[in-house]
């Protein structure tokens, strides 16, 4: 069982390690890589052709948001009602059942995510929480609401925004939609296993993340937000945070005359040892 709605990896400099796109090959999930024109033999040499889509652009030195908003472009054209944009650095996804992490080789979990969301008229942005911030030990929900959504985001393509700036792009598109009285899901079902940001080269860590990155990061999204966000150290490090509390206000609207089965839907997911 795969997504109904289109997966893009968008990468650069990353056709060795290639961990997103090795992780859906396993789980046998159809998608696109974004790739920039100059390293497409290098991709070619380990994708199939098909899956690559070249950008008419490189090397802009704006980091992934000429990418992004190439693809939600993309995705418009085909249309689908959202699209799928994930970023290159993700070992496997996993679900998070009965205190167990399992990781999952079947793309039920992209197809559960999207039936969820589409229950619901005002939802704009949907996606995994990070593995390594969902303890199984831990009492949790299977999603929570109005936060921010990273890394691998299902997104509703006739929203009025853009990707923008250089720095925190899924924290700032997820602001600017909870302002604007969207919804946003997070799930703690679905995870995804994401390396952590500004330790693999590549992606945007080459260009934009050098140097003070983090103090980077932090200003542009202060400036951004600066109702919601405040800056700190800790641990050594720069450290930003967000005030998600405004936006409890935003309920989700359930479509009308929709119909929920009372029965649960594993999607053809079985546990089984390897």
């Amino acid at each position: 069982m795969n997504p109904n709605y289109p997966v893009y990896i968008i990468s650069k400099g990353r056709w060795k390690s290639r961990l997103t796109s090795k992780s859906l090959e396993e789980m046998e999930v159809p998608y696109f890589i974004v790739i920039e024109p100059q390293e497409y033999k290098k991709y070619e040499s380990v994708i199939d052709t098909s899956k690559i889509l070249t950008l008419p652009f490189s090397n802009l030195e704006q980091g992934s948001i000429p990418a992004r908003n190439w693809v939600w472009e993309h995705a418009i054209k085909s249309g689908t009602k959202r699209h799928w944009i994930l970023d290159d650095n993700i070992n496997g996804f996993y679900r998070l059942n009965n205190n167990l992490k399992v990781q999952v080789l079947t793309g039920a979990i992209f197809k559960a995510a999207e039936d969820f969301v589409d229950r619901y008229e005002n939802v704009a942005i949907a996606g995994f929480h990070y593995f390594m911030f969902a303890s199984r030990k831990t009492k949790l929900p299977p999603f929570n609401i109005n936060r921010r959504v990273y890394s691998n985001l299902l997104i509703q393509n006739d929203i009025p925004y853009k990707w923008r700036g250089r720095y925190n792009e899924d924290t700032d598109l997820c602001l600017r939609v909870l302002k604007d009285g969207w919804c946003t899901i997070l799930f703690f079902a679905f995870l995804s296993m994401k390396t952590t940001t500004m330790t693999m080269s590549g992606g945007n860590t080459d260009e934009l993340y050098k140097d003070d990155g983090r103090l980077k990061m932090a200003e542009s999204l202060k400036k951004q937000h600066p109702d919601v966000t405040k800056i700190s150290y800790k641990f050594g490090h720069v450290q930003h945070h967000v005030n998600y509390e405004p936006f409890k206000r935003n309920k989700l609207i359930r479509k009308p005359n929709l119909v929920i089965p009372e029965e649960v839907n594993n999607y053809g997911m079985v546990l089984k040892n390897y």
